[in-house]
């Protein structure tokens, strides 16, 4: 399955520390009578914004720069072409050009729930975490946008990342409103459950999470804790035995190996 790029960029704030994990999506929703030229046009810049996307998934930046580049000029009012070419200003390290992207696909339709998300999550990575909030809520206030829960668990992020525990909270419990297994949401709530001791809340919702989850090592960290916590010496000899096993190599292990467990 192809992976959409343009669609949700989203903060993976429990492999340690913010990552990203964006997604493309190029459809657009808006209408309006235009001359064959005008659809010609639009046409170009939807192609030359995919192969700038194919590009960026393959980590092939100049090129996927150039693409857009040509997607921009042969239709300026095509905003997916400027979302992209955020992303990739990301990944060259050019936050003032990746800022101005996301701001011009902005200019061109302030409700485009991807760049809003897109944009959002670049603003909470560099410790903007407030107006990071407010352009997920943005996202998520389209009731067409489809990845509500992911924006939810980013504003999650945002706030948890400022101190905001609460509203974290909220956030992430409002992602599972709109999608019930969302893997971040269920391990942000139970990492939550877990730092203020509701360690049986945290195995409730990590059980949750098992049948969604492929594994990481941050979870199965998390699980071994919270067995330990628990007094469940079995599920801790199981659980060590996997992390060890299966990633030999993570801080997890190592941590485990040294018997530190918080």
């Amino acid at each position: 399955m192809k992976i959409n790029y343009l669609s949700v960029f989203i903060i993976v704030f429990f492999l340690a520390g913010c990552g990203a994990q964006p997604t493309v999506r190029t459809t657009e929703r808006t209408q309006s009578t235009t001359s064959d030229t005008d659809e010609d046009a639009r046409g170009r810049a939807r192609i030359h914004t995919d192969l700038a996307v194919s590009y960026l998934e393959i980590r092939n930046l100049a090129v996927a720069l150039e693409e857009a580049g040509i997607a921009q000029r042969s239709d300026p009012s095509y905003g997916p072409a400027y979302n992209i070419a955020g992303l990739i200003y990301i990944e060259l390290k050019d936050d003032r050009a990746a800022e101005e992207s996301f701001r011009q696909a902005l200019r061109i339709n302030a409700r485009d729930s991807d760049a809003n998300n897109n944009y959002g999550t670049f603003l909470c990575q560099r410790k903007r975490e407030a107006e990071g909030i407010r352009f997920f809520l943005l996202a998520i206030s389209d009731p067409l946008y489809q990845y509500p829960d992911r924006s939810y668990v980013n504003a999650g992020v945002c706030a948890r990342r400022r101190g905001d525990l609460a509203d974290a909270e909220n956030y992430f419990r409002s992602a599972l409103t709109t999608q019930p297994n969302q893997i971040q949401a269920l391990y942000q709530l139970a990492d939550l459950a877990y730092a203020r001791k509701g360690y049986a809340e945290a195995r409730t919702l990590l059980t949750r999470l098992l049948p969604v989850s492929t594994g990481s090592p941050e979870i199965l960290w998390l699980m071994l804790r919270t067995e330990r916590s628990l007094g469940d010496g079995n599920s801790v000899d199981s659980l060590s035995h996997q992390l060890r096993t299966l990633f030999p190599d993570s801080k997890e292990a190592a941590a485990l190996a040294a018997g530190r467990f918080e």
